[in-house]
């Protein structure tokens, strides 16, 4: 029978091997569970969700977030797809965030799936998830960033919701400012009617002082028959 001292040099080396292939969200059946045990026992492994572990520090400090933060994305790509396959996308509004580099991590992130119930997630350190149950987008608007599924550019721009513009507005300018034409956005404006978001997303630009894009989305709207008011957010 194995001594005490060798089953716990066999699960540092199980944890290992996990670590080694990159793994951050070790789900409860990729670990046995008298290593598991020994692992959570001695602080190598933390309980992060039901089910679901990351390895962990144990000389780091009670309270400690920053093993968190650092793991918070890979943690959530990772729980997510075992969770929903890919079916699921996080909102518009922190897809936008993402697109102009802002990876903070989200206090609560919503994340729509068909399968999903409306409920929350509780994560460490004050942060969850809200797994809204809503259609995902279509797939021509929806794209993958370190195995984070959100909306494309133009998509978070369009559906965002008009608060983003006071909240984040170095963001939302950041995101803007990737936009090289009008012919970027019009697809989508024009084929949902969205005069609304159209006027918005015009008076958007048109404050950063880029006439040419605002000019040509009011126009090609209301070429197609369109009533647009240009509002600036």
């Amino acid at each position: 029978m194995a001594s005490p001292g060798e089953k716990f040099v066999e699960a540092l080396k199980a944890l290992k091997k996990i670590q080694d292939k990159g793994i951050v969200a070790v789900y409860t059946t990729e670990i046995p569970g008298n290593h598991r045990s020994i692992l959570l026992k001695n602080g190598f492994l933390i309980e992060v969700s039901k089910g679901w572990y990351m390895p962990s520090d144990p000389d780091e400090p009670k309270g400690d977030s920053t093993l968190w933060f650092s793991s918070y994305w890979d943690f959530c790509a990772r729980f997510l797809t075992k969770k929903y396959g890919n079916s699921w996308c996080i909102s518009p509004e922190q897809s936008l965030m993402i697109h102009a580099g802002n990876w903070a991590v989200a206090t609560q992130l919503i994340v729509r799936a068909p399968k999903a119930n409306n409920t929350i997630t509780p994560l460490p350190h004050n942060t969850s998830l809200f797994n809204l149950k809503a259609d995902l987008p279509p797939k021509e608007i929806v794209t993958v960033d370190k195995e984070i599924r959100m909306y494309s550019l133009q998509g978070a721009l369009i559906y965002s919701s008009p608060g983003i513009f006071h909240s984040n507005p170095i963001d939302v300018r950041t995101a803007l400012s990737m936009i090289r034409d009008s012919s970027e956005l019009l697809t989508l404006l024009l084929e949902h009617g969205h005069t609304w978001i159209a006027g918005r997303l015009a008076g958007a630009f048109r404050n950063l002082g880029r006439d040419k894009i605002a000019d040509g989305i009011i126009g090609a709207m209301k070429a197609s028959g369109y009533e647009v008011r240009e509002t600036d957010p």
